[in-house]
């Protein structure tokens, strides 16, 4: 795998440069790695899903861990203690340890992780704060009246 230099970006742009480091991050992050096999799901406009799967391991065999934006899954797999007396004509179930990290994009949260028939599910949402919502202006309003947030209806005051 080549190696990208993005020195003259940091040279060139102003501003952008934790975009520089994340595209820089991104292509360490997993280049190579192809185990174990995993799933990437639009769930919702604002919900998402990763898929990992994990045949074999269990929940006490999985971490989950978020920590500045990023997202790691490790399966950590001790040797089994019958794996020793059996004579394998083909092992084509992997059982090692993994470690598998995913950039998380601003605002998005893990809600919930779920174990499952070998496959490990990680449910994500991503949750704007009220000051990064569309609002709609109107033209002509007070300036101190607040704006009006666009899909909501305005509550009426009349009593």
């Amino acid at each position: 795998m080549s190696n990208i230099d993005l020195t003259p970006l940091y040279r060139t742009v102003v501003g952008f440069d934790r975009l520089a480091s994340m595209i820089d991050q991104a292509s360490r992050l997993d280049g190579s790695q192809g185990y174990p096999p995993y799933n990437i799901e639009r769930v919702d406009d604002n919900a998402f899903a990763i898929e990992i799967a994990v045949a074999g391991f269990t929940e006490d065999d999985l971490e989950i861990e978020t920590k500045e934006g990023l997202l790691t899954v490790a399966g950590k797999r001790g040797e089994s203690e019958d794996g020793e007396g059996r004579n394998y004509l083909h092992r084509g179930i992997a059982q090692r340890s993994f470690i598998r990290r995913y950039q998380l994009a601003d605002h998005v949260i893990v809600t919930g992780a779920n174990l499952q028939h070998g496959v490990l599910r990680i449910d994500l949402i991503r949750e704007l704060p009220e000051e990064k919502k569309p609002r709609k202006i109107e033209i002509g309003a007070p300036a101190k009246s607040e704006p009006k947030l666009i899909g909501k209806k305005a509550s009426s005051n009349a009593a």
